[in-house]
């Protein structure tokens, strides 16, 4: 475990104890100076918690080896890949493969594609469903993409060069996303 995490951990099980020695659970003498300003404490708990949260995410955040790379799915020739991730996180990368389009789903869990390798000829589409869950998209600089989006707190970042390029293959994206997001680069 981080170092970073283990602060963390610290962090969010005092302010829990502050909490519920004000709320009358606990009785220790140590937590219960001091209590006269109860929303200047609550505020300083609040705090605390949110630190202790964001020490955790973060030191799982910034580990890279978090995503299991996943060989490519074994599909049918013309047919689309299917790839479901479920309280993990997967990462596939074409590295010279024919890319002939995808289903990608997601449950509270992230996915990242990397098609900045693949070989895309003609127009192929992206089939996203995403339910509190995360989508990096990586494409080719040498395509076109589309996208077309229903989100419910939730969207899609296309962070692409937009020129449109004439006779470049086009990625059509169609995403559905709930408390979840999607997010296209390519560089």
């Amino acid at each position: 475990m981080k170092t970073r995490a283990i602060f963390g951990i610290i962090f969010i099980v005092a302010s829990l104890l502050k909490l519920a020695t004000m709320w009358g659970l606990l009785h220790w003498k140590w937590f219960e100076r001091g209590s006269e300003d109860q929303w200047g404490y609550y505020l300083g708990i609040f705090i605390l918690l949110y630190i202790g949260i964001f020490l955790v995410i973060e030191s799982y955040r910034r580990d890279h080896d978090q995503w299991l790379q996943r060989p490519i799915p074994p599909h049918e020739e013309g047919k689309r890949m299917r790839c479901s991730v479920s309280f993990g996180g997967d990462e596939y990368i074409f590295r010279g493969e024919t890319f002939t389009g995808a289903r990608l789903d997601t449950f509270c869990g992230g996915l990242r594609l990397d098609l900045r390798g693949a070989v895309i000829t003609e127009d192929q589409e992206i089939d996203i469903r995403n339910f509190m869950g995360g989508i990096e998209l990586f494409v080719p600089t040498n395509i076109n993409v589309l996208v077309k989006s229903r989100s419910f707190i939730g969207g899609v970042g296309n962070e692409t060069n937009r020129n449109i390029k004439d006779g470049a293959p086009t990625l059509h994206i169609v995403a559905s996303n709930f408390l979840g997001g999607v997010s296209i680069k390519n560089n």
